[in-house]
């Protein structure tokens, strides 16, 4: 079929079909690239000495599979930067709506329960790979809030009628700006009870940072930032205090080396593989922490590997490239065409950001062991395919931004 020519493109074809931004693709090709080589290097003997029916003993297990999710992914990223992302406005509300059954169905006898936690389902509900709903959540979340607050500045606000006996309480609460927090808090709200329930406490966060930040660059007033991080600290802290699951982990954090044969197990190995790494690592493919010393390394405590075999230098590049990445979605954001790109942006690449601290926090032991992934480099084929899918809506957007103005 031949392209359409340019000049017989309505305007809203022609903005959509301008060029992505190159920068923000090559950063993300260049961590997802890294990311495979260290799934493989990661991965390699836990596959090797694996010996149940699904592995066999591949050490080639675990990066066939990334690779082909990564194929998938990539191809779904390029899917969704020949998007036009005004038309995402339409699938807001049904997506919201289907994340929240999910995570509702994650509850009940068809959620699947791995390492104390039922955060997953299987693909097609009773077989299948495994899924985390919480992964749509927070896309469905950031999509919802950038649609709904886009249009801020431009409805109209429902007043009662001054004879109503609730309209001085009610113009007061509207005034300081509660009113039209109300159905956000709520949202975020039935999002985090649900996903702490699993419990997901990483997700928790990274819901409430997503939704928050995109509210923030909405321009909701800070003192409302400073009274919900306070509300939701003390919520926190209550529900880690009555919660045995997230007690233990915090005691963990606290003293890991004082059951460095028990529970703080893996947090003592990762903290040994990242000094043993040095300035300039053992090498690619030589760990030793990842001969079966660190459980998993190919899942959440991959960077731990990373910087064994690269040194605090490869480890140092690997952030280097995530700052950037997070650097140049935030530009992205500032440059959008219109608000709901621009808060789009906001609330994926903070929810990158978010991810990567939290990852970073927890195997070097800053904060509390939360069961969260490396963006691009941990083991998760639908992880994978809906982080690629993210970064392709920011390309999307990066599509429509306006060329610069020359004099």
């Amino acid at each position: 079929m031949a392209r359409k020519p340019k000049r017989d493109m309505t305007m809203e074809q022609q903005l959509a079909a301008g060029p992505v931004d190159l920068p923000f693709l090559m950063l993300t090709l260049m961590l997802v690239g890294i990311g495979l080589i260290m799934v493989f290097s990661a991965s390699y003997a836990t596959a090797y000495y694996d010996s149940s029916a699904i592995v066999q003993n591949n050490p080639l297990y675990y990066i066939k599979r990334q690779s082909l999710y990564a194929v998938i992914g990539l191809l779904a990223m390029y899917g969704m930067t020949k998007m036009n992302y005004q038309h995402w406005r339409l699938l807001t509300i049904p997506m919201l709506a289907v994340s929240i059954f999910l995570l509702v169905l994650v509850l009940t006898p068809l959620g699947v329960r791995s390492n104390g936690a039922q955060r997953w389902l299987h693909i097609f509900l009773l077989f299948g790979p495994t899924f985390q709903p919480s992964e749509i959540a927070k896309v469905a979340v950031i999509m919802y809030f950038s649609a709904r607050l886009s249009k801020r500045n431009t409805e109209k606000p429902r007043r009662l009628s001054p004879r109503s006996p609730l309209s001085g309480v009610v113009g007061f609460l509207d005034r300081i700006g509660f009113l039209e927090l109300v159905p956000y808090g709520a949202i975020l709200l039935l999002v985090a009870a649900l996903m702490l329930k699993q419990p997901h406490m990483s997700g928790t966060i990274l819901v409430l940072a997503g939704g928050a930040s995109v509210l923030f660059a909405a321009g909701i007033h800070w003192g409302w930032f400073v009274a919900g991080i306070t509300g939701v600290g003390g919520l926190l802290w209550i529900v880690i205090t009555l919660t045995p699951y997230m007690t233990n982990r915090i005691n963990l954090w606290l003293d890991p080396w004082s059951q460095r044969q028990g529970l703080g197990y893996q947090t003592v190995q990762s903290l040994i593989a990242i000094g043993s790494g040095g300035m300039l690592g053992r090498g690619l493919g030589n760990s030793i922490q990842k001969m079966l010393y660190i459980p998993e390394p190919e899942n959440d405590f991959v960077f731990p590997i990373v910087v064994e075999e690269l040194g605090f230098v490869g480890g140092l590049v690997v952030l280097v490239l995530f700052a950037l990445l997070i650097l140049r979605g935030y530009w992205l954001a500032l440059n959008a065409r219109d608000k709901f790109g621009a808060l789009t942006i906001v609330g994926i690449i903070t929810l990158l950001a978010v991810q990567v601290f939290l990852n970073i926090g927890v195997v070097t032991n800053l904060i509390p062991n939360t069961g969260i992934s490396l963006p691009f480099f941990s083991y998760g084929g639908t992880a994978l395919m809906i982080q690629l899918g993210e970064m392709g809506m920011v390309l999307s957007i990066s599509r429509q931004i306006p060329p610069p103005k020359h004099d």
